[in-house]
């Protein structure tokens, strides 16, 4: 995930703090740092996982208790498995949501015939892997395991584009993006629907109410985040109980929150005039109107756009990275290289990855409901293909829900997450280097050269003109600042301006990607 924030006003005071801290914000405001940062927690956790002397310790570690008692009422459960697991991964499947309600009511999901191919794509990245996978194991204990291939990590992703520079193309940023959204829901309903047990039907109940609640507070109009926060772990206390996974009751959450601003900024610009007017003198109507300001302007961004800017360094920098080094560490031997499941997962994330998502994608162009995006033609989207077999958070997580209770088949899937994921970047960073021509910088701020784009087109249409047409459509729509799209992340170039300083040319569009 990024984002590109505008710098702040020169008439501001910079705190000397802000210039010691400007390096880190930086790192942490470039496209691919999250996927850097996971990179470098996924090598510390297999190191540890394999080195005698602490492999044991590492163990230890997340298996260590950790939860609340009062009275004999008791929650709790591994490091591992419960605090990081079911608990923070809630608020990274929360952002999961956000994205996927930005998408639908901003972003390249919300036109059918946009969202056509990233949807046909999505589709078969998960079918066929998912296929292969069964296919290798029909009737075989680990045949519980089928939806380990069918995820992309686009943290990973995005960060493979980026050392590939200039030479890939807007159109592709864009289908990836978008494609990964729609996986992210395919791998929620999956979880939701093939991988709970033992459903409690009153907590499910339960659960409903405190959803029902959310939304009655919302169209209250009440905007007290503490209050949210209470029914939010309220609904998760009631799916945990329930039998189904905590972190879905994170992504509808997410799906349920504002997408549009509450104050527009003809309201804003008249507050502020009348603040110009009452504010200077001393005394409480000053406080007053100050305060009227500061509520105007936060609420000037909708819900959506304030949660995903404030959770986004969370997710991408601390909770992630520690799903990496709990879960990414697994002592490998080389018969559980080669063990079934590990082979497996390893061959849907490789081949069925790629060809899922090409045979899919050259369906739906064939039967007119798609075209492929500008500057990219099949040889393209087999490489991108190849890329999307880079499956982590969501195949590691997929693990641990079909295995949890197998040491043995856990480490398999997670070999094979691993082994499939490192051939699928050695693979589609081949592809597009064969296939895509060196580009010493991009044109227009939209990483591609039109001329390039033209002689790799075959009949697809221009997305980046259509895109930022919707996004203004709908930025004028809602009178506020509109909720920022994967698509953006693509055209910006991959890093974004601190707040001190000026923002540059190709990045003064909001972005992200994920």
């Amino acid at each position: 995930m990024a984002k590109v924030i505008a710098s702040a006003h020169p008439a501001l005071p910079k705190p000397p703090v802000r210039k010691i801290a400007r390096p880190l914000l930086h790192f942490l405001q470039i496209e691919s740092a999250s996927g850097v940062v996971l990179l470098v927690c996924t090598v510390i956790a297999l190191t540890l996982a394999n080195l005698e002397a602490v492999q044991q310790w590492y163990h230890d570690l997340w298996h260590t208790y950790v939860g609340v008692e009062i009275g004999s009422w008791k929650l709790g459960g591994g490091l591992g498995h419960f605090f990081i697991n079911d608990v923070l991964m809630t608020i990274f499947f929360f952002v999961v949501g956000l994205e996927i309600k930005r998408e639908l009511v901003a972003g390249e999901l919300r036109d059918p015939k946009k969202a056509a191919l990233p949807v046909a794509a999505a589709l078969g990245g998960m079918v066929v892997p998912a296929a292969i996978y069964m296919a290798l194991q029909w009737g075989q204990p680990g045949f519980r395991g089928w939806g380990i291939p069918m995820a992309t990590d686009i943290a990973f992703v995005v960060g493979v584009m980026t050392l590939l520079g200039h030479r890939i193309p807007f159109g592709l940023k864009i289908l990836l993006l978008s494609l990964a959204i729609v996986d992210d829901i395919g791998a929620v309903i999956v979880i939701a629907i093939f991988y709970t047990d033992d459903l409690n039907l009153l907590m499910l109940a339960l659960a409903g109410g405190g959803f029902a609640l959310t939304y009655t507070l919302n169209r209250l109009g009440v905007r007290a985040v503490p209050t949210y926060v209470v029914v939010g772990a309220f609904i998760w206390l009631a799916f945990y109980k329930s039998g189904v996974h905590p972190t879905i009751a994170g992504v509808l959450l997410g799906l349920l929150t504002p997408a549009s601003a509450w104050v527009g900024d003809a309201t804003l610009r008249e507050v502020l005039q009348d603040a110009l007017v009452r504010a200077p003198g001393p005394g409480p109507e000053r406080y007053s109107v100050l305060r009227d300001v500061s509520f105007t302007a936060r609420e000037c961004i909708s819900p959506l756009e304030r949660l995903e800017l404030a959770l986004h360094p969370w997710v991408g920098f601390v909770i992630m990275p520690l799903f990496a080094l709990a879960n990414a560490g697994v002592h490998i031997e080389w018969d559980e290289i080669t063990d079934p499941i590990a082979l497996a997962v390893a061959l849907g994330l490789l081949l069925g990855k790629p060809i899922g998502i090409f045979l899919f994608s050259y369906g739906a162009v064939q039967a007119g409901l798609a075209r492929l995006p500008q500057g990219v033609n099949w040889k393209v989207l087999l490489g991108g293909g190849s890329l999307a077999g880079i499956g982590f958070t969501m195949s590691l997580f997929v693990a641990g829900l079909a295995f949890g209770d197998d040491p043995h088949r856990l480490a398999s899937g997670k070999i094979g997450t691993l082994t499939g994921s490192l051939l699928s970047v050695l693979a589609g960073t081949t592809l597009l280097l064969v296939f895509l021509p060196y580009r010493d910088k991009p044109l227009l701020g939209l990483g591609e050269s039109p001329g390039n784009a033209n002689s790799l087109d075959n009949g697809s249409s221009a997305a980046s003109s259509n895109h930022n047409a919707s996004a203004a459509a709908h930025s004028s729509n809602n009178n506020s600042s509109a909720a920022v799209s994967p698509v953006d992340a693509a055209s910006a170039s991959g890093t974004i301006s601190p707040p001190d300083d000026p923002p540059a040319g190709s990045e003064s569009n909001s972005s992200r990607s994920r």
